[in-house]
């Protein structure tokens, strides 16, 4: 006989909205709570600033994790808009820091998606004890502040500015992350992917945790995947191949990269729209076809005359 008790009916059912939502179920909006969700909050506080800085709107991009375990996130641009200074050039900051996917680029522009996700700095604000964000525009500062995503006062003006720029200053909530100890290291191999993948970026990573040995790590790629590829390895030859083609199937830029270098084994990584495929994909199997043909036609080419070489066909990798 079925129990009434565990009746299961639309009184059942609780609608969360906005950034109670992801309070209450961070795992969906950032993956995690341990490490992994902790350094995709840094992402997604920096995805913003990125893009800005991508588009020309922002100079440099700095990210400074602080002695007193705060992450900071600063740009050099025009400064977002604050509604209650009566900016209308764009979504209010006061609302990107409360709504979920608001702010996005005009159509066509090439985006950065930080935190894989493109949620923005709502739901960093949503998932931190404490936020602080500072704008400089128009000659005057404002400042906003937030505990666990809930304004503790009306945006304030507190003086004059003679620069422009927005900083996001925000604290991992322990009531929700299981650690707040971020990996400098990890954060500095996500950051260096975004800049040598798209050379307009300029980021500097800094770490202050430590006053007696601070660090800081500049990423800027103008050459692109060929500016990278050129750190990497003992060379067996001097030069990078590198070329970027336009791909007319898929509206998009295809960039390609490779070095000959004195490792045993075959090193390759691939990326689609900014991030890592780990897990390869028809891009890495067509750049192993397309190498091993050129190779070939190559070889073909020298082979001299009256040579009784046998004939080689390309490996397809990947493929029965």
């Amino acid at each position: 006989m079925r129990d009434e008790s565990h009746a299961y009916d639309a009184d059942t059912i609780v609608v969360l909205e906005g950034l109670e939502a992801v309070r209450k179920r961070p795992g969906m909006y950032i993956g995690s709570v341990g490490e992994r969700g902790l350094h995709h909050l840094v992402l997604e506080a920096a995805e913003r600033a990125l893009n800005d800085n991508l588009y020309g709107i922002a100079g440099r991009v700095e990210i400074t994790l602080t002695a007193d375990g705060a992450v900071r996130v600063a740009d050099d641009g025009t400064g977002l808009p604050v509604g209650h200074a009566g900016h209308d050039d764009g979504p209010p900051l006061e609302t990107r820091l409360t709504e979920l996917r608001c702010g996005t680029p005009p159509d066509g522009r090439r985006r950065l998606y930080g935190g894989w996700f493109g949620l923005g700095p709502a739901v960093v604000n949503a998932l931190s004890s404490r936020l602080t964000a500072e704008v400089r525009r128009d000659g005057a500062r404002w400042v906003l502040e937030y505990e666990r995503g809930v304004p503790t006062r009306v945006p304030t003006r507190t003086g004059p500015a003679d620069d422009s720029g927005t900083v996001i200053v925000f604290r991992p909530d322990p009531e929700i992350f299981e650690t707040l100890e971020f990996s400098f290291d990890a954060l500095a191999e996500r950051f260096r992917e975004a800049a040598f993948l798209n050379r307009e970026l300029d980021i500097t990573l800094a770490d202050d945790r430590d006053p007696a040995a601070p660090r800081a790590l500049r990423f800027r790629f103008p050459g692109g995947p060929a500016d990278h590829l050129a750190e990497q390895g003992a060379p067996l030859h001097p030069d990078v191949i590198g070329f970027e083609r336009e791909c007319s199937g898929m509206a998009g830029t295809v960039e390609v990269a490779l070095r000959w270098c004195d490792c045993h084994d075959e090193r390759i990584a691939s990326y689609a729209n900014s991030l890592p495929t780990p897990g390869g994909g028809t891009h890495e199997l067509g750049f192993r076809d397309g190498l091993a043909a050129a190779l070939t036609a190559c070889a073909r080419e020298r082979q001299p005359a009256g040579s009784s070489a046998p004939e080689f066909t390309p490996p397809r990798w990947g493929r029965a």
